[in-house]
């Protein structure tokens, strides 16, 4: 090697300002990596500048060759570093960063192409509930009561599911779901709803939301009439406008849906969603003469009907009403039901009652798809519904809400007087409050500002101007102690709102005198 090249290889070598820590938990290769890495992105070593060979970084550092062999390698996988044959290793002339800095200030030089017509629809659709990071908040609704989940047991069978896992269960598994959970549901679903059902019918998916997905894309075409409920279930809306479907809104009084408004609307319509036992949000049940009428209509027009049953285990002083799917003898219904309430929204676990026929279809665009939910959730969902842990909770939790909904009721007295007027509750996990002198949707705004969380009647409308002035407030997931500071704000919020439409009546009012005293030239006066 001749002098001069034997002298810029020292002086690089020392440029790389390497610094071996032989007390530091990381290893020497990484350490070797991290300062050449460093040295070239803070341009200490340029581009295109020789590196030291390997062996001769390795002698200047007293390492072994092949650590620092190992983080050259390493550095030019990444593409900081390139070689060349016969005459050594360079930093490259180009390092990633540079080009990520690069290409993160260039703008765009051409547009992407255009979303599909159902994607621009489906990312249109409004949410109705805006959520405030971290845990659950007054009146988030929508949420059990996760304070009282029994998270040990859980944990339990959980862990001895992992130890008794084999390589089977290792692969892929039913599409149907696990055969245990599905007899445990059918088993459930029997005692707690009133109807007949075999494990053979009964598909596990991940979550309602999935359910409500494979129902639409098997049985709609686009165009497809659908009646939904007005208002009614947001993730339902959004499902139908993912298939194309035309959604007629059918308008829900205290009886439920009503059936007539939808054969006018749409009788030629294929599918209707309803949810019958605890309408959402409005939460009345609907009524049998109703009910006969649904199946009835559905009969007669070839049409499904999608029960939604989402959380009819919690009821309040009324006797439960069997699930419509009980009444349906000619196998239109298909029944979809989730763990999210009765348990924890992180479950990602439903489940649907689909018609014998509809079932071989239904796995095949099930198989097309996401295969099946994940085994270890449904394996230990089955041990706890198998050994009368469901069951216990279910009751547990019964009384657990009954004495939520009655501090969420004083609260509202206590606090807001007549300008907040709770509707009758007999079921599920929210109620429905009646606004008097402020509008729905500036106080849910002014409540978010708070940090309470309520969402006003036109969220859930397809057409807003005809919601009621009213917001939907959640009590499960509240601890008692919870009601009073989140009533507090949410009295706060509504006075708010009802000061600022005050103003905004005052201005509107001073602007017409003003325009009317300019026309005949006379003085203006405020009020």
């Amino acid at each position: 090697m001749s002098k001069n090249l034997n002298n810029h290889l020292k002086r690089a070598t020392a440029a790389l300002l390497v610094r071996i820590d032989g007390r530091s938990r990381v290893g020497l290769q990484q350490q070797v990596y991290a300062a050449v890495r460093r040295g070239i992105l803070n341009s200490v070593i340029k581009a295109g500048t020789r590196l030291p060979s390997s062996r001769a970084l390795a002698e200047d550092l007293c390492v072994s060759r092949t650590t620092t062999l190992l983080a050259y390698e390493q550095l030019t996988a990444e593409g900081y570093l390139t070689t060349r044959t016969g005459s050594g290793t360079f930093v490259a002339d180009e390092i990633p960063d540079d080009l990520a800095r690069t290409t993160a200030s260039r703008p765009l030089a051409t547009k992407h192409p255009p979303l599909s017509r159902r994607g621009i629809a489906m990312a249109g659709l409004p949410s109705a509930w805006r959520r405030l990071p971290g845990s659950s908040r007054p009146f988030r609704a929508g949420v059990p009561g996760l304070d009282l989940f029994p998270l040990r047991l859980w944990s339990q069978l959980v862990n001895r599911r992992l130890r008794s896992a084999t390589i089977a269960q290792l692969d892929y598994n039913d599409a149907a779901g696990f055969p245990d959970l599905r007899e445990a549901i059918a088993g459930h679903v029997q005692a707690a709803r009133g109807t007949r059902v075999g494990a053979d019918q009964v598909l596990i998916v991940a979550g309602a939301q999935r359910a409500f997905d494979l129902v639409c894309n098997l049985l709609l075409d686009s165009g497809d009439k659908a009646w939904l409920e007005e208002p009614g279930y947001p993730g339902a809306r959004s499902a139908l406008v993912g298939a194309g479907a035309r959604i007629v809104p059918v308008r829900v009084d205290e009886q439920g849906l009503d059936v007539d408004a939808g054969i006018r609307r749409a009788p030629d319509a294929r599918l209707a969603y309803v949810t019958p036992s605890h309408q959402f949000p409005l939460g009345v049940p609907m009524t049998l003469t109703r009910r006969l009428a649904l199946l009835k209509w559905a009969n007669a027009a070839g049409a499904w009907v999608v029960e939604d049953d989402y959380d009819s285990e919690f009821r309040y002083g009324t006797r439960a009403i069997p699930c419509l799917h009980g009444l349906d003898v000619e196998g239109r219904v298909i029944y979809i039901g989730s763990f999210s309430k009765t348990l924890f929204p992180a479950l990602r676990l439903g489940f649907m009652i689909v018609p014998g026929d509809l079932r071989d279809r239904m796995l095949a665009v099930r198989r097309a798809t996401d295969v099946h939910p994940q085994l270890l959730d449904q394996a230990v969902l089955a041990d706890f519904i198998a050994g009368g842990h469901f069951e216990r909770h279910l009751r547990r939790m019964r009384t657990v809400y009954r004495e939520r909904l009655e501090a969420l009721i004083a609260a509202t007295r206590r606090y807001c007087g007549g300008g907040l007027q709770i509707r009758p509750v007999t079921t599920g996990l929210h109620a429905v409050a009646d606004l008097s002198a402020a509008d729905a949707l500036t106080v849910s705004e002014e409540a978010y500002a708070r940090g309470v969380e309520v969402a006003p009647m036109e969220r859930y409308c397809i057409t807003p101007s005809r919601a009621a002035n009213a917001l939907v407030l959640g009590f499960a997931a509240v601890r008692p102690e919870g009601f009073r500071n989140g009533m507090e704000r949410l009295a706060a919020a509504i006075d708010a709102a009802r000061r600022g439409q005050q103003r905004g009546i005052v201005r509107r009012t001073t602007t017409v005198e003003r325009s009317r005293d300019r026309q005949v030239g006379g003085t203006v006066r405020l009020r």
